[in-house]
């Protein structure tokens, strides 16, 4: 059997896209989410499903203890959850501010904290954070999203330099539109069915499937290699 991954935000979208990606390959998977009742039915045979609230790094670090007393130790964490409710600053909600922040920002960094030190320790291992295109450019009702994406860019870069004489990789994905269901949170009317027109222009976006196939690929590559971002959107998105 091969190395052991780690997902967060594995019950929709992405997350489940490279649950069954990287189980397809051979890989035994942590599949973390608070819908656990949603991972649980999922058709992968090597899998530890655990419910996960990112904010709490308590969660995450029991649940890596948990997968890794059956599959070994986790050889690449991928930080999936994140959030994005649209809407123009003045308008938004401190709720929603926050909450973008923490589950964006605070949980990337509780995912890779749950590893790195044993990751380092071993001399090997990967981490994988999967940011945005709306880390790099910013968007009219996107400011708060904007900002947390621009944050796990900054700090993946960040570490991904310190750690590097460890052999420890880091990457960081970053698509732009994709076709799921972020956009529940979003309360706005008007953002939302402008949102939902310039992913019809794109025929909805990229795939989740294939964000994982691009995922799966960095990963695959040998430990010496590594891919330090990606970016990528659908081929008929010009910005």
């Amino acid at each position: 059997m091969k190395k052991l991954i780690a997902i967060t935000g594995a019950s929709s979208g992405i997350g489940k896209a490279l649950a069954y990606k990287f189980a397809k390959e051979g890989h035994p998977v942590l599949l973390m989410a608070r819908r656990v009742e949603i991972l649980e039915k999922f058709d992968i045979k090597n899998k530890v499903c655990a419910k996960v609230d990112v904010q709490n790094f308590d969660e995450i670090k029991n649940a890596v203890k948990l997968a890794e007393k059956k599959y070994g130790p986790v050889d690449c964490m991928i930080n999936n959850a994140g959030i994005m409710p649209l809407d123009l600053y003045k308008d938004q909600s401190l709720e929603d501010k926050y909450s973008t922040m923490d589950i964006n920002v605070k949980g990337v960094i509780n995912g890779i904290d749950a590893v790195l030190n044993d990751m380092i320790s071993r001399k090997e291992g990967t981490i994988i954070n999967i940011g945005s295109i709306g880390g790099r450019y910013v968007f009219p009702q996107h400011s708060v999203y904007n900002g947390s994406k621009f944050a796990v860019n900054a700090i993946t870069e960040g570490v991904r330099k310190e750690v590097a004489g460890s052999n420890v990789r880091f990457t960081l994905i970053a698509p732009g539109i994709v076709d799921t269901e972020l956009l529940s949170l979003t309360k706005n009317q008007d953002i939302l069915d402008g949102y939902k027109n310039l992913k019809k222009e794109l025929k909805g976006g990229l795939s989740p499937e294939a964000v994982a196939d691009t995922t799966y690929y960095t990963y695959s590559l040998p430990q010496m290699v590594n891919v330090k971002e990606i970016i990528f959107s659908h081929t008929n998105d010009g910005n």
